[in-house]
C-alpha cells in the first residue's frame, strides 16, 4: 500500500485508536480498510473444505471472526465512519483496482463533504 503514500495519501497503520484497529485508516475522511486473510476470516466460508485438524475449534474461530467484522462494520458506519475490506489475494492480484477503490472512495467522501452550491461557492456539509 505504499502506492498510496507515494501518491499523497496519508494514512495511518494498524491504529488502535479506531474500534477494530483498522489495517489502514484516513482520519480525515474517516474511511477504514481492512484487509482481511482469506482463511481467518472465512472466505467462502459455506463451501470450502473446512479445516481437519481440531476443526471445532477453528469453525468456532472463523465463525467468530466473521461475526466480529460485521460487527465492526456496524459500528465504524454508525458513527460516520467509510468501510472497505479487501481480501490480501484480492490485494496481491489486483493492487491497481484496490488502489482506484480507495481514492474513489476518498474523491467520494470529499465530494460529499465539500459541496458546491447553486452560487458556485463551496460549503462544508453537516456531518451526519
Amino acid at each position: 500500500m505504499k502506492t498510496l503514500y507515494h501518491r499523497g495519501h496519508r494514512y495511518r497503520k494498524n491504529n488502535p485508536k479506531i474500534f477494530g484497529k483498522p489495517d489502514l485508516t484516513f482520519a480525515k475522511y474517516k474511511l477504514a480498510i481492512f484487509v482481511d486473510s482469506e482463511f481467518f476470516h472465512g472466505k467462502d466460508f459455506e463451501t470450502k473444505k473446512k479445516p481437519v485438524n481440531n476443526a471445532n475449534f477453528w469453525q468456532k474461530k472463523i465463525a467468530r471472526n466473521i461475526e466480529r467484522d460485521k460487527e465492526v462494520n456496524a459500528f465504524l458506519t454508525a458513527n460516520g465512519w467509510t468501510v472497505l475490506r479487501f481480501w490480501s489475494t484480492e490485494i496481491k492480484k489486483n493492487l491497481d483496482s484496490v488502489i482506484d477503490k480507495i481514492e474513489s472512495t476518498i474523491i467520494e467522501i470529499r465530494t460529499r463533504k465539500y459541496r458546491i452550491d447553486d452560487d458556485n461557492e463551496m460549503s462544508i456539509a453537516a456531518e451526519p
